[in-house]
This record gives structure tokens, C-alpha cells and sequence, in this order.
């Protein structure tokens, strides 16, 4: 019998050795590599992030034994986790960019806006010629509904408004005014319609010339009050050059006459709902042109836009009475030259060939705050005609764009600055010694209070439109 016992005996440590089984393990048949109930968490090496543990007091569960080999563990504590990490498969979409090159379907890159109806969708970007001197031709019409003005010295110090047109559509703008050499560079920039009426003979035969020709309606060509909406309103001490005025909705109905109503895209502007980080405070913007015309624009705090001063005063709109307003303020450095061969008639000073091409310094202004960068438009290689007589020695050519190739504005590191979605004026300067940003606004309000009582919103034009030819 003890033989027996002892080969049993002797088999079970064979197969305990046969299968890594000590003696000491074998004392508890439940052994696993299961931590015991009484470990620490910090002895368990797994990729898990630690939970938090507070010690107990308590003596360690115990292990009720079932007389089988199914092993059974009952704690005397649960552990419940204070957060469950959910995973998903599902990747999250990237929007789609706003600018400068891309913009979601249906969105303005005028505004960074979806367009308010088809019609504006399916139009083509419009610039009207704006007067802005002198002071009598204040308070303008139809500013406040421009996607986009331009503000630039056509000589002297005197300034001119580009407005460019889409989202909405007045029916009076103006007074309309002369085309220049600006003009040469907005145009194929933002594919657009042009209106404006008169010109020099030079100018004029390099608008003519022009490969866009066609996108041409003013008077300088023809188009008259009946067919195209140019007409003139009298008023009494207002010089007649200052009564012409437009209705847009007839210029978009005329080029659509003439198949050149297609609704083109602009590149350039990027916008983001927030503002980037490292914006500047500024309040109160100054801007100089050598004492014959300045600007202020004032961060409207409660309104949450900028307003405009113009010659110390107030500016408005005739059509809305409203101050005129912008979502964005751009400021960018452009070189100018003289051009002498280009004299205006009306002016005492040589034409201003403003070289809107390459790159250069930018200032742009949103939210109350400013940042600082550059402004880019690509040219193509070759100039336009020059005209004649030859310009002299040193004056550069103009040159056109990719079509539809606008203004970029960018940091440093040629990221892009994010505009607010809306409405932007481009002040265009020599240089940035003619700008002065502050975060102390100029006491301006006796100004504007004087002005707004005479701010109407009806117009003051006594509307008796006569067709005209020039201007």
C-alpha cells in the first residue's frame, strides 16, 4: 500500500514539474496570474491610465472556496470607475477653408458670407466710381451696400472710392465718377463689371484696350440713363459734374444684354468668425493725406464695427442716413508715381499710376483689435500698352492679373490673416507714415452729432434724370 501511495505521489510531482507547477502553488488550486484582491494598483503593469486609490482599513477580501475547479472570488468592495473613455471610428470633418483660394459653395469671397439670394450668386462683381471731393459731393449714396470699397489718391492728396457690388443691389449710387489708372488693376482683379464715366484720352484708350473692354458700361461708351442707369439728378450750388448717379440693377440687366454677366469669382480675402491670436487693441485710426484729405475710423464698441470721420466730420450715407461702417479696415503700402503724361483736366496735379502688383506691407483691423503683415497680388510677366506720349524714364507700366487673382493678405510666415465675414474698406497709402493707430479715440461726437441731424434718409437729389454722356 505505502508503494502505491508513493507512486502516486511521485506521478502528481511529475506532472506538477511537466507543467511549471511548484509545490507551493500546488497548496492552492485556485492560483492564477490574477492579482489578489488585496494588491495595490500600482502593482498592476498595464497601458491603463492610474485612477485614483485611497487605502482601506479593512482587511482584504477573502476567497470563499467551492469544492470544484471552477474558482469563484467575492469581494467584499466593488471598484467603480470614475469616467469610461468612449472611442469612435467616426473621423471628424475639415471644414472647408474660407479663403484665400477656397471658399464654401454658396459663400461670397467678398464677404466671406453666404450670398443673400441666387441673384447675387449668379451676378458678376460690380465697380462704381464714387467721388469723394470735393466735401460738397458728401454724404455719398449706396456706400453702406458695397461689399468692398476702395479708398485711394487719384492726385494731390485727393481720394476716390472703388465700390464693388454683388451681395446687394441700389438703385442709386454716386455721385459717379472718372476712371484711372487704379482702375487698370481692379477690374481683372475681381473679374468685375466697371462703371464709372469720363476719363483722359489716355486713360480712356487703355480702358478701351483693355482685353475686359467689354465689361465696360458708362456713359463714356454709350450707356445712357433710359437703357443702362446713369442719371442725372440736379440740385441746387451742386456743380453738374457731381449729379450723375447709377442704379446697379440696370447695369447688371445691361451686361446680361451683352453676355458678360457671369458670376466670376475673386480670390484673395480669408475669413474665421474669431479673430487670430495676437491682435492688437485699436480704437481710433488716422489716416493723412498730406492735409488736403484725411480719414478717421473709429471702433464702435456697442455696434461692434468701424465708423467713419472724413475731414473731421462725420461721414454718412445719403440713401440709409447711416455713418458709414465696416466689418474690416485694410491698410496696405503701395508705391505711386507720378504720371504727368496722364493730366486730368480737372485736376492741378499729375495722374497717380499706383503699382498695385508684387507685395508690400499691410495693416489689417477687426473685433477692435490690428495685426500686422503684407498684402500680395500676382501679375503676369507682361505689361499693358503704355500710351501715348511715352511716360518718362522710370515710369512702370501697369500689368495685369490672373483674372480674378485679388488682394492676399498674410502673416510672416505666409499664413493667412483672417478678416471678419462682411464688409471692408482698403485704404490705400504711399506709406505707413501717413497712419497713426491709437487706443484713445479723438473726441468726435459734437461733430457727429451736428452732422446727424442733417443726415437724411431720403435723397436730396431733386429726381428729374435726363440722360447724359459724360462726367
Amino acid at each position: 500500500m505505502r508503494r502505491l501511495i508513493s507512486l502516486v505521489i511521485g506521478a502528481a510531482a511529475a506532472v506538477m514539474l511537466v507543467f511549471g507547477i511548484s509545490t507551493a502553488d500546488a497548496q492552492d488550486p485556485f492560483a492564477t496570474n490574477t492579482p489578489r484582491p488585496n494588491m495595490q494598483p500600482d502593482d498592476f503593469a498595464t497601458n491603463t491610465p492610474a485612477v485614483s486609490f485611497t487605502p482601506s482599513n479593512t482587511a482584504p477580501p477573502t476567497l470563499t472556496y467551492t469544492p470544484s475547479f471552477t474558482p469563484t472570488f467575492t469581494l467584499t468592495s466593488t471598484f467603480t470607475p470614475t469616467a469610461t473613455a468612449t472611442f469612435t471610428l467616426t473621423p471628424t470633418p475639415t471644414p472647408t477653408p474660407n479663403g484665400p483660394y477656397q471658399y464654401p459653395e454658396g459663400v461670397s469671397p467678398l464677404t466671406g458670407l453666404p450670398y443673400p439670394s441666387q441673384e447675387a450668386r449668379e451676378r458678376r462683381n460690380l465697380i462704381v466710381k464714387v467721388s469723394n471731393y470735393p466735401p460738397i459731393v458728401r454724404p455719398q449714396s449706396g456706400l453702406n451696400r458695397a461689399d468692398v470699397v476702395y479708398e485711394y489718391e487719384v492726385e494731390g492728396g485727393v481720394t476716390r472710392f472703388a465700390a464693388i457690388f454683388r451681395s446687394d443691389s441700389p438703385d442709386h449710387v454716386g455721385p459717379v465718377r472718372s476712371g484711372r489708372l487704379m482702375d487698370l488693376n481692379l477690374v481683372p482683379m475681381y473679374q468685375a463689371l466697371f462703371a464709372y464715366s469720363g476719363a483722359s484720352a489716355p486713360v480712356q484708350s487703355l480702358l478701351l484696350d483693355a482685353p475686359w473692354a467689354l465689361q465696360i458700361v458708362s456713359p463714356s461708351v454709350g450707356d445712357n440713363c433710359e437703357e443702362a442707369g446713369f442719371c442725372r439728378f440736379p440740385q441746387d450750388g451742386l456743380p453738374f459734374e457731381h449729379t450723375l448717379y447709377v442704379d446697379t440693377n440696370m447695369i447688371w440687366e445691361r451686361a446680361t444684354r451683352r453676355g458678360v454677366n457671369t458670376g466670376y469669382r475673386a480670390r484673395g480675402f480669408a475669413f474665421a468668425d474669431e479673430p487670430d491670436a495676437g491682435g492688437q487693441p485699436v480704437t481710433d485710426t488716422f489716416i493723412d493725406w498730406y492735409g488736403q484729405t484725411d480719414v478717421r475710423w473709429q471702433w464702435d464698441e456697442a455696434a461692434q464695427r468701424f465708423i467713419r470721420f472724413t475731414d473731421g466730420v462725420a461721414h454718412y450715407d445719403a440713401a440709409d442716413g447711416e455713418q458709414l461702417w465696416a466689418d474690416n479696415i485694410v491698410i496696405i503700402e503701395v508705391p505711386h508715381e507720378e504720371r504727368p503724361d496722364l493730366f486730368e483736366e480737372e485736376s492741378r496735379s499729375a495722374s497717380q499710376q499706383i503699382n498695385l502688383w508684387g507685395t508690400g506691407r499691410a495693416i489689417v483691423m477687426r473685433d477692435g483689435v490690428y495685426y500686422a503683415g503684407s498684402w500680395e497680388r500676382r501679375c503676369r510677366d507682361y505689361p499693358i500698352d503704355i500710351p501715348t506720349p511715352t511716360p518718362a524714364a522710370g515710369i512702370t507700366a501697369p500689368c495685369y492679373s490672373e483674372p480674378g487673382d485679388a488682394l492676399r493678405l498674410f502673416y510672416g510666415n505666409n499664413q493667412s490673416i483672417m478678416m471678419r465675414p462682411g464688409r471692408t474698406y482698403v485704404e490705400v497709402v504711399r506709406w505707413m507714415g501717413q497712419v497713426e493707430l491709437g487706443t484713445e479715440m479723438a473726441n468726435m461726437p459734437g461733430t457727429m452729432t451736428v452732422l446727424a441731424a442733417s443726415a437724411t434718409v431720403t435723397r436730396t437729389m431733386t429726381p428729374t434724370p435726363a440722360p447724359t454722356s459724360g462726367g
